[in-house]
């Protein structure tokens, strides 16, 4: 019994088949299998060294993955990942390029084209300061945004100053901005933005700008010349 219990001991360590060479992934549309194995850090641990919680907290480092389940199994299949992966809710565009964001926030890498979605375009204008990132996005700001494009033209993205904030041009031409506030916020912005638009329309004022940054003191700017 002692001899065979050490050739079994001898068997599981020495036999490639149970140390971890890949994975299974299932569930992911846009997160690959390698770089779902990469975060879990379990390359070449053996069977017995496998900690299905300690794998899911390594694997919810990547910003992309919502959450995941871990199964352990035996050869050939020694373990499976089943991943949620996180919904983009909005993409930040910069000169650096694209970046998913979701609804809590999180950047994430741009993984496929989704034109459908809200994309916010950093400008700068004559700000020489630093520059936002996505990273510097929360989520109280991407609802603030997402409350935003209810009043959007169609087909019209938002814009994002450093100073002003979330903006666009209007139907009537004007440069809007409107701050980087809270969805609760950014509703009351909203209904200042109506009252405004409607009386300075009506007066037929020739706005080029109208900033409501801050609501207690919102300001226009008129077109040059006129």
């Amino acid at each position: 019994m002692f001899l065979l219990f050490g050739a079994v001991l001898v068997l599981f360590f020495s036999s490639d088949v149970f140390y971890v060479r890949s994975i299974q992934v299932r569930g992911n549309d846009y997160v690959s299998r390698e770089e779902v194995f990469a975060f879990a850090d379990i390359a070449d641990y053996h069977m017995f060294w496998l900690d299905p919680e300690e794998i899911r907290q390594s694997v919810l480092r990547s910003n992309s993955i919502a959450d995941i389940s871990v199964e352990l199994g035996w050869p050939p299949n020694l373990i499976t990942i089943i991943v949620q992966e996180s919904q983009p809710a909005l993409i930040w565009a910069d000169a650096d390029g694209e970046t998913w964001l979701d609804i809590q926030g999180r950047a994430m890498p741009a993984r496929a084209e989704m034109p459908n979605l809200l994309h916010i375009h950093l400008v700068a204008g004559d700000y020489g300061g630093p520059m936002p990132r996505a990273e510097d996005f929360t989520g109280d700001m991407v609802l603030g945004a997402l409350k935003l494009r209810q009043i959007l033209p169609e087909g019209e993205h938002l814009s994002f100053h450093p100073v002003h904030g979330l903006g666009w041009t209007n139907e009537l031409g004007w440069q809007i901005w409107m701050g980087s506030d809270s969805a609760a916020v950014m509703s009351e912005k909203v209904k200042l933005y109506d009252v405004l638009a409607e009386n300075y329309s009506s007066r037929a004022i020739p706005v080029a700008e109208l900033n409501i940054a801050n609501p207690e003191a919102p300001f226009y700017r008129v077109i040059w010349g006129l």
